[in-house]
């Protein structure tokens, strides 16, 4: 086989040299020269461009990149000097159409001296990192036009003078402004922010400064908010139209500084207009005004949150402790609903339902409401009122509406088992009297007890209302089987009541008339007969009755009367005057619910079953009493109430006071067991700790009462104290 031989290939060089022209470099920059010259002298038409390029090409390529580099400066230069003199002469308002004008003009020749020295722009500049041709334009222009000790002062002063004529309400242009504005942007962000920015935002605040010392020595506050809103709202505005965005929040600042910060406890203290006198009179606008401008500085909300605060409570003490406002209890409950929807209005509309705020509104709730001790008492006289007659006729949504109502104030309630007292005996008044409203509306607000606070709150008043479905069921178990027997006695009614359900009460029985006895007494034997190991005792002071009564003329009436109402008007068939010592003597009334009973029948004008001697309000030891065979009344049926006090009185505020204080014991006490049984051994602090942690959500626990119960845990032998540290308690299984 052949092998092919390898060859080996040559480039050599060109037998001749190429030898450039001396004074090409020259002659060319000449050529470029004249085309800058044009240029700016607005001559560009008649420049061939690919001519141009081709010619500053050759000039890189032949390396005489740097000649054409500091031919171009110094020609740009030049020109520019001759731009600074001609917007140097420039008088008033066209010193900025010029500088306008010929910088438009610059950014124009700018754009043919780049195209044209493109292949410069590509190659040599970067490789001698050089400033490229567009920012060296610009670059050029800063340095001789924008800093010229004849223009940069002139300029930022006009530029101030007209922001500071618009803001005195004249019209300036401000798409001149704009483009002056953006020429300095376009110069870079330092030339904007040094130029024109820092000084312009000094001589706001400046402005600002003054202007709202002026403002506040005239305006009162809801003004001044106006005139700062509409300031603020200027300023944005300006930003929009010719300003840098990124200077909106800087000058905001500056006004919400200016005009908000330093006069924020001046203005929410103001005489005659403050932040209190808005909150009285319900000015939602200025007050959303307020909120929206102060919430924009620092602690400028919590200082209108500490005002409102410190006026709720304020408002709210004097509401819970002026005797005035205390005689009515549910006109007292009423206000407080009242100053509740007042407030909650303001926060609503004025504060953006500010989450912070209803804290501070609840927070301050709690606190003046615990103030009055009576408050649980007044609230359940409240419910105890809307559910007699306050709802009757109101639609449902309305009924649930002053429900919820009623729970947000037993919310704030610390004792909520004083509540739960005062419930029971009302819920029992009305149960028994027949007065509720709607069966509906009672079992409504136990169920938001019973969400509120747990079964256990709600177990015996729910047991009440199945006490009064037996009852009803007994009764008429004893009806069908008892016919024959009660066929002529008075119609009897008996609610049979679980002692554990209802509210203890003093099992003092009158004399009841010889007419009822009878059929009380068959009552019984049936009861007894059909439940076995049950024990029953007649509450005669909390039972109703109806009599049919003949007076003067034979008119006749029924009356409407309690059941010691009853056995006292039953004497009078068989007398027709009576002393108070006799009544007394037959009846066995207790004498305060005696004195109470006369009063309203024989006292009460328009109900004055009886006539007293002598004549007075008060029911005296020494008194005497007649049958009013004058008696007259439009109404067939009259309903004689009893003389009580809506509140009670001190005495039996004592009682409801120690019968609370007495149900608290078992619960500390289970409390404190239930701890100890997990923890095994803890200090005093930390019990009363968990104790009050534990229990708040029904009453806030005296420390004094917790140390008694621990004492009293330890006679008993479930705790001991450690033999060393006389704090440290120990459980004993």
């Amino acid at each position: 086989m052949n092998t092919q031989k390898r060859r080996n290939f040559q480039i050599e060089a060109f037998k001749h040299r190429v030898v450039v022209d001396p004074k090409y470099a020259e002659k060319t920059w000449k050529v470029l020269e004249h085309a800058i010259h044009e240029i700016y002298n607005h001559n560009a038409s008649g420049l061939s461009f690919e001519e141009l390029y081709r010619n500053a090409y050759n000039m890189v390529l032949h390396k005489f990149g740097d000649k054409l580099y500091s031919g171009l400066v110094s020609t740009m230069t030049m020109h520019l000097k001759d731009i600074s003199q001609s917007i140097e002469i420039a008088q008033g308002g066209l010193f900025l159409e010029e500088m306008n004008n010929k910088w438009a003009e610059h950014n124009k020749a700018l754009q043919m001296i780049r195209d044209i020295l493109m292949y410069m722009d590509r190659t040599f500049i970067p490789s001698t990192h050089k400033t490229p041709v567009h920012e060296l334009g610009l670059n050029l222009w800063r340095d001789n036009i924008i800093h010229s000790g004849n223009i940069q002062t002139r300029l930022l002063n006009t530029l101030l003078e007209l922001v500071q004529r618009e803001r005195m309400g004249e019209v300036i242009n401000r798409g001149l402004m704009r483009n002056i504005v953006k020429m300095l942007m376009d110069l870079g962000s330092a030339v904007y922010q040094e130029d024109f920015e820092k000084p312009f935002l000094e001589v706001s605040a400046n402005f600002y400064s003054v202007e709202s010392q002026q403002f506040i020595e005239c305006c009162d506050c809801g003004d001044y908010l106006k005139k700062a809103e509409r300031r603020l709202n200027e300023e944005m505005e300006r930003v929009s139209h010719y300003l840098d965005a990124r200077s909106e929040v800087k000058i905001t600042n500056v006004v919400e500084k200016e005009m908000i910060a330093n006069h924020m406890q001046r203005l929410v203290h103001m005489e005659n207009s403050g932040l209190v006198n808005m909150l009285v009179d319900d000015k939602y606008e200025d007050l959303g005004r307020m909120y929206n401008l102060f919430r924009r500085v620092p602690d400028g909300l919590s200082t209108i949150r500490d005002v409102m605060t410190s006026h709720i409570r304020e408002n709210g003490k004097q509401l819970v402790t002026d005797p005035e406002k205390l005689r009515d209890p549910v006109d007292f409950v009423q206000r407080l609903l009242d100053e509740k929807d007042k407030n909650d209005k303001i926060i609503s509309l004025a504060f953006n339902n500010d989450k912070t705020f209803q804290n501070a509104l609840n927070s301050s709730f709690e606190y003046f409401i615990n103030l009055n001790p009576r408050s649980p008492e007044f609230i359940s006289l409240f419910v105890d009122d809307k559910l007699r007659k306050g709802l009757k006729g109101v639609s449902e949504e309305d009924v649930e509406l002053v429900l919820d109502k009623v729970m947000m104030l037993f919310r704030y309630l610390q004792e909520k088992d004083v509540f739960e007292k005062y419930y029971k005996q009302h819920l029992a008044k009305r149960l028994l009297s027949g007065k509720t409203v709607s069966d509906d509306a009672e079992r409504s607000l136990i169920v938001k007890l019973k969400t509120e606070c747990g079964y256990q709150f709600t177990s015996k008043l729910e047991g009440m209302f199945t006490d009064m479905k037996t009852s009803q069921d007994t009764m008429q178990g004893f009806y069908t089987s008892k016919a024959a027997e009660v066929g002529d006695s008075p119609a009897l009614a008996v609610q049979v009541l679980t002692t554990g359900s209802w509210p203890t009460q003093p099992t003092n029985t009158c004399n009841l008339p010889a007419e009822i006895l009878g059929v009380c007494e068959k009552f019984r034997m049936y009861y007894l007969g059909t439940h076995t190991g049950r024990r029953l005792t007649w509450q005669t002071n909390m039972g109703t009755a109806d009599l049919k009564a003949t007076f003067g003329n034979g008119q006749k009436h029924e009356l409407n009367v309690s059941t010691y109402q009853m056995c006292i008007l039953m004497l009078f068939n068989n007398a027709d005057r009576l002393s108070y010592r006799e009544i007394e003597q037959a009846t066995e009334i207790p004498a305060s619910d005696l004195k109470r009973c006369l009063q309203s029948l024989a006292c009460v004008k328009g109900k004055n079953i009886l006539r007293k001697e002598p004549m007075s309000k008060d029911i005296g030891e020494d008194d005497a009493f007649f049958f009013n065979y004058k008696f007259s009344s439009k109404f067939y049926k009259v309903k004689i109430g009893t003389v009580v006090a809506q509140k009670e009185s001190e005495p039996e505020k004592l009682e409801t006071r120690q019968r609370v204080e007495e149900d608290r014991k078992p619960q500390i006490e289970a409390a404190i067991v239930r701890i100890m049984k997990s923890r095994r051994v803890l200090d005093h602090n930390n019990i009363v700790a968990e104790v009050t942690k534990q229990l708040q959500s029904r009453f806030l626990p005296n420390p004094v009462i917790i140390k008694k119960r621990i004492e009293s845990l330890i006679e008993r032998e479930f705790l001991e104290r450690d033999k060393v540290d006389r704090k440290l308690y120990r459980y004993l299984a």
